[in-house]
């Protein structure tokens, strides 16, 4: 068992002579509110500019602000003024979270903004937070989003030794009021999982963890050369090292190993100002256990939770009367809702590479989304990755929607090439179905554009191109044995290692502009003009006709094998 906490605030901070091992653990509510947010990152992050009415208000997530964005902002969301930069923005900033029943605005800035803003939130009711110097809204906003538990995730009816289960931060509290220090848990990787309050108590490197949520690279290859790692991970007991970095003042660090079996799941850490007592090593070994628990849970807790979303977008995507109850329990069934799909180019990857690839964009998407979309959800359906975006309305959500994607996409891509499609906005949950389609066909064009740089499109903008990829997907499915005219012309190129059905198709897309063509063909415009009487002659296809080129067009449009071919017989 998990030796007992006295009761007390969380706004109170016990001494170690405080602590009595006969009282019972403190109990946090997986319900995020204002309060625990400034217990867990006021003192280290955020300088509070007004006052705060309610700190027990509920936080349902992290959003920033884009003054040239008309975006949703969820109700009892943390709003991060970005771009503030006037009092313009700053009063459409505040007007747009009054109305949708967002109170914390943090914000950045100079400070004749900053007292303009003061005195414009009062009036809205709205509390506002300044960021620290050095700290990075990137880390604030990841900050936030590691306390926004879900309630799949931390249950406060799933306890674990009197603590909700999965619920990281509860445990670093619980042993960080037990040894009187600031503790942090982490992964193999020394990512911080989570942290107790208190750490402004601690030292600069122990800080700068924080804000980054891993322990900077230089720490992490001074500990791996003294072998302190090995030693960690082999020991069930605490372990102790002081590190001396160019003469700053670090603290003693104690860890141990997290285990569950014979796996190690990461590790605890404790900065002391001493060396650690056989009282506070028995704590540590207990404590351990705990955390394995709760890692496990949570663990299992977020598996959980994506299969869980990923089924949800899929029933809302299938449209129907499910599509409702879907959409309902995602939060979004009250707006015009975009649907997007996004993927990778199977030309430049092998299959199990696309797949991996794909999975990994899914949750980097993912991550983005919670800091910055929280309404919105993404999830990697089959090969594909589909998300929606919920969208005030379906004429100014197009661009709103565009841009957003191509945000993602460009996030997105710098690995692999990327492509997304937009399907059109619905406002009915039963033509999700169509939307999905829509944004499928889009994408599939975007995808087969690759000597163009349009790596988003719509389907509205390229409905023509996803008519064309369907006939060509009807002639391939049927077998169509292709003859006429054009396919004369092509199997006589192949014969006499001739260039008509290039000279053709370029004449053809400049619209019968024989100086454009001829210049596109690097040839003398008679030269063209000869060229094309030769071919009408082999083919007896005549030009002149409005419909027998519309015809040959179609062909040379559906049938990509007419050019490629001929290219790569040429290129050998």
């Amino acid at each position: 068992m998990v030796p007992d906490l006295p009761t007390q605030s969380r706004h109170t901070r016990s001494s170690p002579e405080a602590l009595s091992p006969r009282s019972p653990l403190p109990r946090l509510s997986s319900q995020l509110t204002l309060e625990r947010i400034l217990d867990d990152l006021g003192s280290t992050l955020l300088n509070p500019l007004t006052t705060v009415t309610d700190p027990h208000q509920a936080v349902t997530g992290v959003v920033a602000f884009d003054p040239h964005d008309d975006q949703i902002i969820p109700a009892g969301a943390i709003v991060l003024g970005i771009g503030l930069a006037d009092a313009a923005g700053i009063q459409r900033c505040l007007g747009s979270m009054a109305a949708a029943g967002a109170h914390v605005l943090i914000v950045r800035g100079p400070g004749d903004l900053l007292e303009t803003l003061s005195q414009a939130a009062h009036g809205h009711g709205i509390c506002v937070f300044t960021l620290v110097s050095g700290a990075s809204w990137t880390q604030l906003s990841n900050l936030i989003n590691s306390l926004l538990v879900d309630p799949r995730g931390v249950d406060d009816t799933e306890t674990i030794d009197g603590l909700p289960g999965g619920d990281l931060f509860a445990v670093a509290n619980a042993i960080g009021s037990l040894l009187g220090a600031p503790i942090t848990i982490e992964d193999r990787n020394s990512r911080v999982l989570a942290f107790s309050t208190g750490q402004d108590a601690a030292d600069g490197p122990r800080i700068e963890t924080i804000l980054d949520r891993q322990v900077p690279d230089e720490y992490t290859r001074r500990l791996q050369s003294a072998g302190f790692f090995t030693k960690l991970y082999s020991s069930v007991d605490p372990v102790s090292i002081r590190l001396d970095v160019d003469g700053v003042e670090i603290k003693n660090r104690v860890a141990i190993a997290v285990r569950a079996g014979g796996e190690i799941l990461g590790s605890v850490w404790a900065a002391l100002p001493n060396e650690i007592d056989e009282e506070g090593a028995q704590i540590f070994r207990d404590m351990a256990k705990i955390a394995a628990l709760h890692m496990l849970r949570l663990r299992a807790g977020d598996g959980l939770d994506r299969r869980l979303r990923a089924d949800l977008l899929a029933t809302a995507l299938e449209g129907g009367d499910g599509a409702e109850y879907a959409i309902r329990k995602l939060g979004v069934e009250s707006s015009p809702i975009a649907v997007f799909a996004i993927g990778v180019d199977p030309e430049v990857t092998s299959q199990l590479d696309e797949a991996i690839e794909t999975q990994r964009i899914a949750d980097a998407i993912n991550v983005y989304l919670a800091a910055v979309r929280p309404q919105a959800s993404a999830a990697r359906l089959g090969g594909t990755i589909f998300g929606i975006l919920p969208v005030r309305d379906v004429v100014a959500g197009e661009d709103q929607t565009q841009r957003f994607v191509s945000d993602l996409v460009a996030r997105a891509g710098t690995r692999v090439r990327v492509c997304g499609g937009i399907g059109p906005i619905v406002t009915d949950s039963r033509d999700l179905l169509s939307a999905r389609e829509g944004a499928r066909r889009a994408l599939r064009v975007c995808l087969d554009r690759r000597d163009r740089n349009d790596s988003v499109a719509m389907l509205s903008q390229v409905y023509v191109d996803s008519l064309l990829l369907d006939l060509s997907d009807q002639v391939s499915m049927r077998r169509d044995q292709l003859s006429g005219p054009v396919h004369r012309l092509h199997d006589y190129d192949l014969r006499n290692h001739t260039d008509f059905v290039l000279t053709l198709d370029t004449w053809l897309t400049c619209m019968g502009d024989v100086s454009k063509a001829a210049d596109l063909l690097h040839i003398h415009a008679n030269t063209l003009r000869y060229r094309l009487r030769r071919l009408a002659e082999i083919t007896d296809l005549d030009l002149d006709d409005p419909d027998a080129r519309f015809a040959a067009q179609l062909l040379l449009r559906i049938d990509p094998e007419l050019t490629s071919e001929y290219a790569e017989t040429n290129a050998g």
